[in-house]
């Protein structure tokens, strides 16, 4: 009798466990379908076929910057360096193909070179200089690739992109929007990437033990500069699609995106601690956003309010990390 309510205890201790871990996993898509039935009701426009594309539209900027973001805060690090990276990015691709009349093949080259160098300064900042924490070394680029967006300028804007370079932002396929398809296409090669290879699997470990990864033999300083120049350069694709849909650049773009991209990351159910964190779930975090905005709008609900509930969102997000890291220590 007492080995039968041993066997039914357990049983019942499993299917908690279980339960737990379907929650995890699937917590921000549980997360998104509720917000999507709520906005659903509240608003009769929200789900017809012209909005959800809007919203595919809308959020592809910040999906692309939110993968980008997604390496380093796998590694336990950050790069807040993206949307300054985006306005410079953009400004000297504005300079290459507007200003000098050079082809756009090359402009579209020079965009993502120059978010791929930025990039990789970055992770040098950090391995060779030995800086504390990338905070420091991204905080210092930000405003360094700020800087140079609004004086290689003058603070002007630059406008008459050739049609080659508007094409991610603005074209459709069908009713989808080609920088969703992008997006799409992006976030496979990432999932191959990060499941599939040996890099991507070494940035899961620093991110679990960075010391241990190191006595394990991988060589840590590399993979974090691997991570931070791929960060660098989904900062310099995200302008690219940026300027197609506005047709322009200027240097205060990308002003606070670094915010929402790394807001998509933990909303998706990545751990700021590092070594969790899947692709997928950070294309959950970024449509969470986009579907938050989009619904307040419809809803006539004001700006400065929309930033509230996205700050609220994000502690939310963030105190269930911390919430998961306590119970994981415990366990």
């Amino acid at each position: 009798m007492s080995e039968m309510v041993v066997e039914k205890s357990q049983t019942k201790v499993d299917e908690k466990k279980s339960l737990k871990s379907y929650v995890s996993k699937f917590g921000p898509l549980i997360g998104l379908v509720i917000l999507t039935t709520v906005l659903t009701f509240l608003s009769d426009k929200f789900m017809t076929m012209n909005n959800v594309m809007n919203i595919a539209r809308q959020s592809s900027i910040n999906a692309l910057l939110g993968i980008g973001m997604l390496l380093p805060i796998l590694t336990a690090g950050i790069d807040l360096s993206v949307g300054s990276i985006l306005a410079l990015a953009i400004m000297v691709m504005g300079i290459v193909t507007v200003n000098m009349g050079m082809s756009p093949f090359i402009g579209i080259l020079v965009c993502l070179a120059v978010g791929a160098a930025f990039g990789l300064l970055n992770g040098l900042m950090l391995t060779k200089l030995r800086l504390p924490h990338p905070f420091i070394s991204t905080l210092g680029t930000m405003n360094i690739a700020r800087g140079i967006a609004l004086i290689v300028t003058a603070a002007a804007p630059i406008a008459g992109f050739p049609y080659m370079i508007q094409f991610l932002g603005r074209e459709f396929v069908g009713p989808i929007p080609v920088s969703f398809l992008l997006v799409i296409t992006v976030y496979v090669i990432f999932h191959i990437f990060l499941t599939r290879t040996q890099t991507g699997r070494y940035i899961y470990a620093i991110g679990g033990n960075k010391e241990a990864a190191r006595l394990s033999g991988i060589n840590v300083d590399r993979v974090l500069i691997i991570v931070y120049t791929i960060s660098g350069l989904m900062a310099g694709l995200a302008g690219l699609v940026m300027v197609g849909r506005v047709n322009s650049a200027f240097p205060l773009a990308g002003l606070s995106f670094e915010l929402d991209a790394i807001a998509a990351v933990i909303i998706g159910g990545a751990s700021f601690f590092g070594g969790v964190g899947t692709v997928w779930g950070t294309l959950i975090g970024a449509m969470i956003i986009a579907v938050l905005r989009n619904g307040l709008n419809l809803l006539n609900v004001s700006a400065d309010f929309q930033m509230t509930v996205i700050g609220l969102v994000i502690i939310a997000a963030v105190y269930v990390d911390v919430l998961r890291q306590r119970k994981s220590k415990k366990g």
